[in-house]
């Protein structure tokens, strides 16, 4: 049996979808409830090299904060990166993560590039 985890953020209708859609496929699944676990500069690097993306194309451009910050005058891949670790609620969801490989479930058809 696969194993998978998901960056999970239970108040989101996408996510909750999301981890129903793996349970339906019977794999073990490890939740990471990313907004309650303190990240780190390498996790989030490791997260954008399984994606390959760079650190503003991972980032929800929608949040309050996200202007708050003034991150879209923001280049700097350092600074965004610290951001979505002081903020982790910039960070897209789900995140389902397979064998070093990831995909933003939105849409959920992206799960199944993992299978």
């Amino acid at each position: 049996m696969s194993s998978i985890e998901i960056w999970h953020n239970n108040n989101c209708s996408k996510s909750r979808k999301a981890l129903e859609i793996l349970k339906d496929k019977g794999v073990d699944i490890k939740i990471l409830k990313y907004l309650e676990t303190n990240l780190n500069n390498n996790t989030i690097k490791d997260i954008l090299k399984m994606l390959n993306m760079k650190p503003k194309e991972l980032m929800r451009k929608d949040e309050s904060i996200y202007r708050e910050l003034n991150l879209e005058d923001e280049n700097d891949e350092d600074s965004l990166i610290e951001a979505m670790i002081k903020n982790p609620i910039l960070i897209q969801r789900p995140i389902i993560i397979k064998d070093n490989k990831a995909v933003i479930a939105r849409p959920m058809d992206n799960i199944d590039k993992l299978f």
